[in-house]
């Protein structure tokens, strides 16, 4: 007798191979559906021993609540945007009536911290008018701040690690995260302002969050304050 192992032992059939069957040969249960109500799975619910048919209802069961979550976390987004929407329409009012310009500055950081719920806020533009040079909102900018903001191509934001435009907040010492906003008149040019929104809640800007809405801000707040240049 020959001392080889026969072709069954030498190939056991693995669950692959079992999956892959069921899976190409779909009259199967229909062959064997006494095999449906006999099969027996554990309960991701609990410990007990539940039929496959009843198994298959939890798994859709989850499946639809998962669904359901997903449609009540789109509805809240788009209940968010449409709230932001309207926000930035009566902002965009708001400076459509603005009248004396040395003041505009400061009225749109008002604004931004009313409208947009944000702590602090702090405004700076350089390469103004000269009838504008001496203003508070012209002064404490360096160079190589200028340059940052330049290199900026969309909003910054992140944890305080000592910018130097932090110093332009009423209190710097509270401030633990922020958006740097370049301010410019196109989108190649360079920047000729910084709008900083800060918060002392280190999650109220992150590195990961989307910056649509902030870029927004900064577009409008170019264009209102452009008039200066």
């Amino acid at each position: 007798m020959s001392n080889l192992p026969n072709s069954a032992l030498a190939n056991p059939i693995t669950e692959d191979d079992i999956a892959n069957y069921l899976a190409n040969t779909p009259d199967f249960f229909v062959r064997h559906a006494e095999l449906l109500a006999a099969v027996q799975l554990n309960s991701p619910h609990g410990h007990r021993a539940v039929s496959l048919q009843e198994r298959q209802a939890e798994m859709l069961r989850d499946k639809i609540k998962l669904l359901e979550q997903r449609i009540m976390e789109m509805m809240r987004n788009g209940n968010d945007n449409v709230i932001l929407s309207n926000k930035i329409l009566r902002w965009a009012g708001s400076l459509l009536q603005g009248g004396d310009a040395k003041q505009l500055p400061q009225q749109m950081a008002d604004d931004i911290e009313m409208q947009f719920a944000v702590p602090q806020v702090g405004l700076r533009l350089w390469d103004v008018a000269a009838a504008y040079a001496k203003e508070a909102f012209a002064q404490g900018v360096s160079d190589d701040l200028k340059l940052f903001a330049s290199s900026l191509t969309e909003p910054f934001c992140g944890l305080n690690t000592g910018f130097e435009s932090v110093n332009w907040l009423k209190t710097p010492a509270a401030i633990t995260s922020l958006a740097l906003i370049p301010l410019r008149v196109g989108p190649s040019t360079p920047a000729f302002g910084l709008l900083v929104l800060a918060s002392s809640d280190a999650q109220r800007f992150t590195s990961g969050m989307g910056t649509d809405f902030l870029s927004r801000i900064g577009e409008l707040t170019s264009a209102a304050l452009s008039r200066l240049r």
